[in-house]
């Protein structure tokens, strides 16, 4: 008999082994080897944030491998938008992460301005931040909501989804819909704020200012909630950087990397705010990160609604760029202003040739690549985009945080157990939408 195995001797009771010292490790880890088993965490499960998918190799309750798999919820966004003019391609991105819908907006209208090499006017510049800071307190609200509710805290699920409501209340009144707005155009905003629009959003702050505290009552000095994210999904600042990953996990890892510093965008350099770290790594750290960033966003409100006090155009001055002319609210919903309607319909024949054929046709963009990232709630969202000169994409590429985000699964997870895999995907916060595209 080989010497690799202990020493055995038939009897009448069957085969006996005698097993000491190191050779018992050996037996021990092939009997641990042939109880693994493989299962599929998904892509129908409640707590994997949408359709994800992820097998899960476990040995008793330990994670000894785990793949995502992904693609369930693939729409082809990218390649829609090479069919649709520059400002039609809008409506397409801001349904990839359907959380925060205008940063999509906002990341691909910055690529196109940047190819047309067009500045938008200072209002449509802060209407841009101040939509933005109130769609990120409304996605980081989803995933104390929804991470809260797949650790058993119900609580966190109704109160997250109440305040949530406020947000989309808001942006209803602001842009006309509560979920891809398809507000932000290339060239500026689709309409100015309504008249008492500085009126709903100073209420708005006001109820977040006395309902945010309360998540730090109820979750950051509850001892339950704190013992089961400390220590869990642990990813340290090389990985970080090793995987691509960015957005409160790298922050919650030690580095302050926010584009809103780092590269600033839309007069983002103008306000005053913090980038809220730590050097904990975990999910614990990034459920700090991310309350404290409502409350930065707050911050950045205020000073945005300061401004906007003072009148001024929300589109470029180019009428080739300008689309669609002057809309107004009317009894029907959003159109073209009465102005404007009689001048084309009535007045002016050159005027209404222009703005049909802006229309149907769109406005043409120099040749060439840009490259234009945004700091969305789950982190570097950037459009890379690409134009032949003609009225529509050539290619839209994004780099989209949810997707990169993603990698880091089995780097949280592998070692630890099945129920911290709950607990490691909350906290990456994914986007399928965003993911699959």
């Amino acid at each position: 008999m080989s010497t690799e195995y202990a020493e055995s001797r038939e009897t009448t009771e069957g085969r006996v082994y005698h097993v000491s010292g190191g050779d018992w490790d050996d037996v021990l880890t092939d009997a641990q080897h042939d109880e693994r088993m493989v299962i599929n965490m998904g892509p129908q499960h409640p707590s994997t944030h949408g359709v994800l998918r992820l097998v899960l190799e476990l040995e008793g309750e330990t994670v000894t491998q785990l793949r995502s798999v992904i693609g369930y919820l693939h729409t082809g966004i990218e390649k829609n938008t090479e069919y649709r003019t520059w400002t039609q391609g809008v409506t397409f991105v801001t349904r990839m992460d359907y959380l925060s819908p205008l940063f999509n907006e906002l990341g691909y209208c910055l690529a196109v301005e940047k190819l047309l090499g067009v500045e938008v006017p200072k209002r449509a510049q802060l209407i841009r931040v101040l939509l933005c800071e109130i769609n990120r307190i409304g996605s980081h609200l989803v995933y104390i909501a929804t991470g809260g509710m797949e650790l058993g805290a119900t609580t966190a699920m109704t109160l997250g989804f109440r305040e949530r409501e406020e947000v989309l209340h808001l942006l209803e009144f602001l842009t006309g819909l509560r979920m891809n707005h398809a507000f932000i155009r290339p060239g500026g905003v689709a309409q100015d704020l309504p008249t008492d629009g500085l009126t709903k959003i100073d209420e708005f702050v006001k109820v977040m200012e006395k309902r945010l505290p309360l998540y730090d009552k109820l979750f950051t000095g509850q001892p339950i909630w704190r013992n089961r994210l400390k220590g869990v999904g642990y990813l340290p600042v090389d990985a970080c950087l090793a995987l691509g990953v960015t957005g409160p996990i790298l922050r919650s890892a030690g580095l302050p990397w926010d584009l809103r510093k780092v590269e600033p965008y839309s007069s983002y350099d103008e306000f005053e705010f913090d980038i809220p770290t730590s050097t904990e790594a975990d999910c614990w750290a990034r459920y700090l990160c991310r309350v404290e960033e409502m409350h930065q966003s707050l911050r950045i409100i205020k000073q945005v609604a300061k401004r906007l006090a003072e009148p001024g155009p929300v589109m470029v001055a180019d009428k080739k760029i300008a689309w669609p002319a002057q809309l107004s609210i009317s009894s029907d919903g959003m159109g073209n202003s009465l102005e404007h309607v009689r001048k084309i319909m009535g007045q002016s024949m050159e005027s209404l040739i222009h703005h049909f054929k802006l229309v149907t046709e769109g406005f043409k963009v120099p040749p060439g690549q840009v490259y234009a990232p945004v700091e969305s709630p789950r982190g570097e969202l950037g459009f890379h985009v690409v134009s032949d000169g003609g009225t529509r994409p050539m290619r839209v590429h994004v780099r989209e945080p949810s997707f990169v985000n993603l990698q880091s699964m089995p780097a949280m997870s592998e070692g630890g157990l099945v129920a911290d895999v709950i607990a490691a995907v909350a906290s990456i916060d994914p986007v399928m939408g965003g993911v699959d595209r």
